[in-house]
């Protein structure tokens, strides 16, 4: 099969008879296969797909265009339903649980002739940075087999970056699209929250918890982005907005006025090389008739401390369904009283990683700390909300680091939590404050590994968002190191 730049160009040729939908199935599911070393399926659905792919092959033989998706080759992450085919957090205590309905995103994509080709690895239940929590197995970098892919979808991320689909969905609850898309050097978008559906997904903070899409060009995330978005009556945090044609105009291009977050490009916590590589665009921007400002962020400190108190306690009360009764792992050990029934359960099904957010959760919540830790992060929170829409009342956008360093070694973070929890300063500012960003790919460090820009608008201002992101993307890429 001829490499296909883009969705477009893939249904030129689908519909010119150059290709058929089987044959891309057959050409991915052979991909899979020579990559399994990278852990990035869980399952592959080789048999529903195939059928899928052969029933659209016949209406397009009889004339029809079925789906602005026909034929194309999604993977979606392991916390996304779909149903009839198992999804398990990539968790124990979820192992052969088979979900009973589809997601509203993957209804849609269905709906619009996608073909969805497996279930992706994660970090059990969204729950990490580097994909190395999963019940199944660390993911690895498909540039560098040494290093992560980012987490916690870093089974989508990988499955784009390696061409083991075209498009792939992804969780974002504090960063974990748009770090491993930056990881991976792809794209990576977390719309606003209510944006797309939650209906379908396996909570892990319900208040931060948005889909996302991972591609490797603008367009076809714009596209995805349209199809699955809008107003869903099993999801009431869904927004009822209209969804805007975000493929239009995607080249236009016009002078811009960027803000630049002068505590994050000065923070000691970013790579040296990185920075320059940062400032050297925004110089790049400026030449360009672009005005790039810096702006004074005062809670950049705070972001990271008042995220994990907040997801911490709304996944400690989530969680608490995972019980071992109802569905999932139960201990096999006999004669147990019920408290200690759930003990040994959830202590045998959790991993350690789930365990420790689950017990600070609690803690945050409990009757002596809940004013003095939980009632606190939610003011920072709206002290973060006010100030990035004083900001962005000023600006079209606010441009700022994805990541504080490329990908790390597998193992490098692992006995250091908070370290691994300080990596992700830049992205979750946006899930604070509900805000629509995107990671892309525009650097490549000294040590060979990418790293991207992260671009962050005003609440459903995706339309502006993908713009700015195509024509940075497109039109102004720079090669640092």
């Amino acid at each position: 099969m001829t490499e296909y730049s883009s969705i477009s160009s893939f249904h030129e040729a689908l519909y010119a008879g150059k290709t058929t939908c089987e044959a891309t199935v057959r050409v991915y599911l052979d991909r899979i296969e020579q990559q399994r070393h990278l852990n990035a399926y869980l399952e592959v659905f080789d048999a529903r797909a195939l059928e899928q792919a052969r029933a659209l092959d016949g209406r397009i033989r009889a004339g029809e265009r079925p789906g602005k998706l026909a034929g194309v080759v999604v993977g979606i992450k392991d916390v996304i339903c779909y149903k009839g085919h198992e999804v398990t957090a990539a968790s124990k205590i979820l192992e052969g649980f088979t979900s009973l309905f589809s997601a509203t995103a993957v209804e849609r994509l269905l709906a619009e002739g996608a073909i969805i080709i497996g279930r992706l690895n994660c970090d059990e239940f969204a729950m990490g940075s580097t994909n190395e929590n999963s019940a199944y197995g660390k993911v690895l970098n498909a540039l560098d087999n040494t290093r992560v892919p980012g987490g916690s979808s870093g089974g989508s991320a990988v499955a784009v970056q390696a061409g083991l689909c075209q498009v792939s969905l992804g969780s974002d609850t504090g960063g974990s699209v748009r770090q491993p898309a930056d990881f991976c050097g792809i794209v990576g978008l977390k719309p606003t929250y209510g944006r797309i559906s939650r209906h379908g997904l396996i909570a892990y903070a319900s208040s931060f918890d948005q889909i996302g899409i991972f591609g490797s060009n603008i367009a076809d995330v714009a596209l995805v982005l349209q199809v699955i978005s809008g107003p869903d009556a099993y999801d009431s945090t869904a927004s009822q907005r209209e969804v805007p044609d975000y493929q239009m105009d995607l080249r236009h291009n016009k002078n811009r006025k960027f803000a630049y977050l002068k505590d994050a490009l000065h923070h000691n916590g970013l790579d040296p090389e990185m920075r320059e590589g940062y400032e050297s665009f925004f110089e790049q921007l400026k030449s360009e008739g672009h005005t790039v400002e810096g702006v004074n962020f005062d809670y950049l400190d705070y972001v990271v401390a008042a995220y994990y108190v907040l997801t911490t306690a709304e996944a400690s009360s989530n969680l608490s369904r995972y019980d071992g009764v109802k569905y999932g792992y139960r201990t096999p050990e006999k004669d147990l009283d019920l408290a200690d029934f759930y003990k040994k359960s959830r202590s045998e099904g959790f991993g350690k990683e789930v365990k420790r957010r689950i017990l600070l959760g609690t803690f945050v919540l409990s009757a002596g700390y809940y004013d003095a830790y939980f009632t606190k992060a939610q003011q920072v929170r709206r002290l973060c909300v006010e100030k990035m829409q004083q900001i962005l009342a000023d600006y079209d956008a606010i441009l700022l680091p994805t990541v504080p360093a490329t990908a790390f070694r597998i193992g490098e973070k692992t006995d250091d939590p908070i370290a691994m929890y300080l990596a992700d300063i830049y992205t979750v500012l946006a899930n604070l404050t509900g805000v629509p960003a995107i990671s892309v790919p525009l650097f490549r460090h000294s040590n060979g590994m990418p790293y991207g820009l992260q671009i962050i608008t005003r609440e459903f201002d995706e339309e502006n968002l993908l713009q700015i992101a195509n024509n940075v993307l497109h039109e102004q890429p720079v090669n640092i190191g």
